[in-house]
């Protein structure tokens, strides 16, 4: 099983994150600069030219990205703490066969970097799109502690190999 995870601004993949991932699959965590560019799963895309993933996982930023190519690749997706709203499906073009997907999704309520009402009403206004998990912690901030990422990992693998 392939895995692309997609970490956040400034961020990267952490060695105690990727250990949790790598006991479901191959991770793929390439290093992004969304400096320049947020949406950007095109370019991304194009890095793994002959890879199908399986799964696309991301946090923040990187959610963000994964949701856009969990639609354009029609695969799961398990985003933590996603920008939905900056979302535009006309940003980018599809190369891919698009199809819906399940998306296992995380927000903070107490996030102060994305806004969880914000997201809830982007996936509102979207509905049609993808079969949604939605978990809302009141207390989860913006950063997602590893007990909380290995428990929202072995539920999003449980469920789509149900």
């Amino acid at each position: 099983m392939y895995i692309l995870y997609l970490h956040g601004l400034h961020s990267k993949l952490s060695d105690e994150k990727r250990e949790v991932l790598e006991q479901y699959g191959q991770v793929l965590a390439p290093d992004i600069d969304y400096s320049d560019k947020h949406l950007q799963p095109d370019l991304i895309l194009k890095q793994f030219p002959n890879t199908e993933f399986n799964v696309v996982m991301g946090s923040s930023m990187g959610a963000l990205n994964a949701y856009a190519i969990s639609e354009i690749i029609g695969r799961p997706a398990l985003l933590f703490n996603p920008p939905l709203i900056k979302y535009r499906e006309t940003e980018f073009s599809y190369k891919f066969t698009r199809g819906l997907s399940t998306k296992q999704i995380l927000l903070g309520g107490s996030d102060d970097v994305v806004n969880a009402a914000e997201t809830l009403n982007f996936l509102g206004q979207n509905l049609q799109k993808s079969v949604l998990n939605i978990k809302v912690l009141p207390q989860l901030g913006h950063q997602i502690p590893i007990d909380i990422f290995t428990d929202q990992v072995k539920k999003f693998f449980k469920d789509i190999c149900a």
